[in-house]
């Protein structure tokens, strides 16, 4: 992973939503500064602050202001400030081959040192899809990305590469989850208050520590499960919608070949059967057919449980990523963020929680829905946006490699410039 892909944070920092503010004195002060510490660090003491110093010494702080300039030239310019309050805002600087910006924190008391740094967007000089796309054809494994416009007709396809290559998309698989449970609601079947308990508890996520039959509401778990990947609130929305009525989604939604991806597996059941205990039952699944792949894991139940998994033994290398997972192609997760946009009713601001890119750059958006997924070998990431002309698209891209983890901070980098490049 770069040094600077995800930069320093010494603060976790969600910038409020209201009208911009005009910069302070202080604050201008403090924007201006940033582009000598970042074109030839010096003073470091009288700029931050002894908290932040404390967490990125002066050494790091030089060297990643030295990894900048590698990758992107010399500091030209201060450009934009986009200030939200006294103390905080977005500052941009100009490098000769991108332009960056930063969420710049300074303490509210004189003499405002900065509290808080963090690269929140890089937009590079002279970008094209063109780039982008060359930029995905070279990643090692394999990588497959469609991006298209949504018209009341369907998709219009834009860009691809490979994009209708079968992929493992992890945590993806919840948007036909989500999907469902808009269907249900919206048929008159649910609604996003009922209450049911916390069943399926799974091996991660913040619900994993909630007390067992815990009462949640569909919403809260939904909202769990897209915003945060809770992996208990997946696996208990799964089984109480019906894992029948959440697969007939996956053909309902678009996918061209859903035998390859069902029956969709819950989280605990996906990573039991990777266990090197449940081989037998592995090859098993891999080899049968879906309503034989769906008797064996009813069958086995009791060997395909949270319990079951030692996440340990997968949460380095790549396992099973191109058997045991959840599959479909660029193609397929666009035609389901497009039912989404048409149908999915309330399921759209659960989406759009985590924007899943840096709050500059999500700015750029009216809307930004997004889920992705991830694990040794395999990052996914899809994206319903529209722009602020009122037209929507959607993005989605795989990156898997059975042979060694993926750099999920270059993919992210690269699915920004996409959304910044079609945002324009």
């Amino acid at each position: 992973m770069r040094l600077w892909s995800i930069l320093i944070t010494l603060f976790v920092i969600f910038l409020p939503t209201g009208s911009l503010a005009q910069p302070t004195v202080a604050y201008q002060q403090r924007a201006s500064q940033l582009l000598d510490m970042l074109s030839a660090p010096v003073g470091e003491d009288a700029y931050f602050s002894t908290l932040f110093l404390d967490a990125v010494p002066v050494a790091q702080w030089r060297a990643l202001a030295a990894d900048l300039r590698k990758q992107h030239g010399k500091p030209l310019a201060r450009g934009a400030v986009q200030v939200e309050s006294p103390t905080t805002g977005v500052v941009e600087i100009r490098y000769e081959r991108a332009t960056i910006g930063f969420t710049l924190v300074v303490a509210p008391q004189a003499p405002h040192r900065v509290i808080g740094l963090q690269l929140v967007g890089i937009k590079q000089n002279d970008d094209s899809m063109d780039r982008v796309l060359a930029d995905i054809a070279v990643l090692p494994g394999q990588a497959a990305l469609s991006i298209a416009r949504l018209d009341e007709a369907g998709p219009v396809w834009l860009h691809g590469h490979r994009a209708d290559a079968l992929m493992a998309t992890g945590s993806s698989f919840k948007l036909y989850i989500v999907a469902e449970l808009a269907r249900a609601v919206a048929a008159g079947e649910r609604r996003w208050s009922d209450v049911i308990p916390l069943s399926h508890k799974s091996f991660s996520g913040r619900l994993l520590t909630s007390p067992d039959g815990a009462p949640m509401t569909l919403h809260s778990l939904a909202l769990a499960m897209i915003a945060e990947s809770d992996n208990s609130a997946a696996d208990t929305l799964l089984l109480a919608l019906g894992r029948a009525r959440v697969d007939a989604m996956v053909g309902t939604s678009g996918h061209a070949r859903p035998d390859a991806t069902l029956p969709l597996l819950t989280t605990a059941e996906a990573f039991a059967l990777k266990m090197p205990a449940n081989a037998d039952l592995a090859r098993r699944y891999v080899a049968a057919t879906p309503d034989a792949r769906r008797a064996l894991i009813a069958a086995d139940a009791k060997r395909l449980t949270a319990g079951a998994v030692d996440i340990g033994t997968v949460a380095e290398v790549p396992t099973a990523i191109d058997s045991i997972e959840w599959f479909a192609t660029p193609r397929d997760m666009v035609h389901l963020l497009d039912w989404l946009r048409r149908n999915g009713g309330d399921a759209l601001p659960i989406l759009a929680v985590n924007p899943g890119i840096a709050p500059a750059d999500a700015k750029r958006w009216r809307y930004l829905g997004y889920k992705g997924g991830s694990e040794p070998g395999v990052i996914a990431m899809n994206f319903l946006a529209q722009g602020r002309d009122g037209r929507w698209f959607a993005i989605a891209a795989s990156w898997n490699d059975s042979a060694a983890r993926v750099d999920e901070a270059r993919f992210v980098t690269l699915l920004t410039r996409a959304l910044n490049l079609i945002a324009q």
